[in-house]
């Protein structure tokens, strides 16, 4: 149950923070969406870090209009965001007492070249300048993923540590 409110708190905060970005002009830049969901990954299990992460741009865009289905920016976040927060939470199950700066990099870095694979592909396929339009999305993402990586592990560091220990692992859950 402790699961599922995470969930429900880390999920409001993805559909909030946007819009308050994006009032300053500085949604595109910092990714804000991204900041709950992926910290959320650290607070809970992998499935559930996952199914957040990928419900949360498809909700968003469908009340907001934030991000667009066309292009289908919704589509590729839900699939980088869902990957990453299912990595990442996978990773920090099997490696409870791992740096979360080391966890983090590596899943935020592979994230963004996937979105710009997808980008690339759609470009393509639209016949678009592909190079030039995922080179563009390439770059105007890394001050979000600069943000994530000073934002998310004091975060961690302060608060998911002490709650990774209440977290049932996979192995040790009761069936029912």
């Amino acid at each position: 149950m402790r699961e599922l409110a995470y969930c429900g708190v880390f999920g409001a905060a993805g559909l909030l923070l946007p819009v308050l970005f994006h009032v300053l002009q500085l949604g595109r830049l910092f990714m804000p969406m991204y900041l709950p969901l992926v910290a959320l990954a650290f607070f809970v299990r992998p499935r559930a870090a996952a199914a957040t992460a990928v419900a949360t741009p498809i909700l968003s865009g469908a009340l907001t209009g934030m991000p667009p289905f066309y292009p289908p920016v919704a589509v590729f976040m839900s699939l980088e965001l869902g990957l990453s927060a299912l990595v990442l939470s996978a990773l920090n199950v099997r490696f409870p007492r791992a740096n979360p700066w080391l966890l983090l990099t590596p899943v935020l870095v592979g994230g963004r070249f996937l979105y710009v694979g997808l980008v690339y592909g759609f470009a393509r396929a639209v016949e678009l300048p592909a190079a030039f339009v995922a080179g563009a999305s390439l770059l105007s993402g890394w001050p979000g993923v600069v943000l994530m990586l000073v934002v998310v592990p004091p975060l961690v560091l302060r608060f998911a540590r002490s709650k990774r220990n209440e977290m049932p692992r996979p192995e040790t859950r009761k069936h029912d």
